[in-house]
């Protein structure tokens, strides 16, 4: 277990470092993921920024975004890994593959969080966008994150077998951005797509976000109308369903021989 533990920590000291050593490209992202907010913002609203708008969508355009970090992480990871020769010399760890990738995956999500966190500043000075800091949204993107951490996994574990997944990951990233509340609240939907959307790893994190971040609800409100309830169940459902299928996949490539194979 320590042995685990002390992989995990090594692997998210590494990405740390690999990523403040390309910070020009960090620089490069975060004013990608801006410009692209703020296109979007400027396209629903019709020629217009609006604040309010803007901060509900916000909202929604962050859990896409840490889910697309999420997806490419995880499955780009691993391809980078097989590409380079070292995904077999990384299965000889004491530390479970999936355990490694998890402390890649957190490393970006930290560095990603203070994007994150510079573009929001910067939407306040130019557009006014104000999100209130209100601490009961923390539990609910932590459990955005589990769900799309589970989901991730799901993804990862079919690259060790079909190896080329990049069409489903691009499918899933723009099935999330559609369909997770950003652009579109999900009350407003066909029932069908509705339906359809609730199963997606992001949508019901943020709704529970608009209602503790913007609505002024507290936990204790959004566990009483089910919906914190159901945002725990979905992500520990995602979390636990990614690792057990990361796992068969994994275990699957190593009796096939084709880990390392690309």
């Amino acid at each position: 277990m320590r042995n685990a533990i002390v992989a995990t920590l090594g692997e998210f000291r590494k990405s740390l470092l690999i990523s403040w050593t390309y910070r020009l490209n960090l620089l490069g992202g975060l004013a990608t993921v801006g410009f692209i907010f703020v296109g979007i913002s400027f396209l629903m609203g019709q020629g217009e920024l609006n604040p309010e708008q803007m901060a509900s969508m916000l909202l929604g355009y962050l859990a896409f975004f840490y889910a697309l970090i999420a997806l490419n992480d995880l499955s780009f990871g691993l391809r980078g890994e097989a590409w380079a020769g070292t995904l077999e010399q990384m299965s000889m760890s004491p530390a479970p593959i999936g355990l490694i990738l998890l402390g890649r995956v957190l490393a970006n999500l930290a560095i990603s969080t203070a994007q994150v966190l510079l573009m929001g500043g910067g939407l306040f000075l130019l557009a006014e966008v104000q999100l209130p800091m209100r601490w009961q949204g923390l539990p609910g993107l932590a459990l955005i994150l589990m769900g799309v951490l589970g989901f991730g996994f799901v993804v990862a574990g079919t690259a060790l077998i079909f190896k080329q997944v990049e069409s489903f990951i691009n499918l899933m990233g723009n099935m999330l951005v559609f369909l997770n509340g950003t652009l579109l609240p999900v009350d407003a939907m066909p029932g069908w797509l509705a339906a359809l959307a609730r199963v997606l790893p992001s949508t019901q994190g943020v709704v529970v976000l608009r209602k503790v971040v913007l609505g002024g609800q507290s936990l204790a409100s959004t566990w009483q109308d089910s919906s914190l309830k159901w945002l725990v169940v979905h992500s520990a459902v995602f979390f636990a369903v990614g690792w057990v299928v990361f796992s068969l996949c994994e275990r699957t490539a190593k009796k096939q021989g084709s880990l390392g194979q690309y």
